[in-house]
């Protein structure tokens, strides 16, 4: 059986909400007529991302998320590695809720591996609608 998993590497952060989150995610990728694969989520610090950040994508930087795309035949897989430190500092400059931009990151990395991009400003448009929309499903599902 196929599942969405939740790890942490070289920080101690756990998920208070990991079944409802883990309900909001299948919702996501089920509305999108698609199956649910494998998805690990490694939760991690920025030193940690940036290193996989120069040694699989030969990039220098920071950032809040990087996906492995493990996607074949409508199945949805990847690894998603979210530094907790950017997630941390971006709620802080957006003035919104930790657990708020938390969610944002996590459904970012799905947005991802459904397809989706953010390389141009209309993909980006694209996205950050597809993202509130899936924060409000969220809500709603409470």
């Amino acid at each position: 059986m196929r599942k969405i998993f939740f790890h942490s590497e070289e920080i101690d952060f756990k998920l208070d909400n990991e079944h409802q989150i883990t309900k909001w995610i299948s919702k996501i990728i089920t509305n999108e007529s698609k199956i649910i694969g494998d998805i690990s989520y490694i939760f991690c610090s920025d030193d940690y991302l940036l290193k996989v950040n120069q040694d699989h994508l030969n990039h220098d930087y920071y950032t809040d998320i990087i996906t492995f795309d493990y996607c074949q035949n409508g199945i949805i897989s990847g690894d998603l590695f979210i530094s907790i430190d950017r997630v941390t500092d971006n709620a802080s400059q957006l003035k919104v809720s930790f657990n708020q931009e938390l969610c944002r990151v996590i459904i970012h990395g799905i947005l991802h591996l459904l397809g989706n991009g953010d390389k141009t400003e209309k993909e980006a448009l694209i996205m950050r609608n597809k993202e509130e929309d899936a924060l409000n499903l969220l809500l709603d599902l409470n």
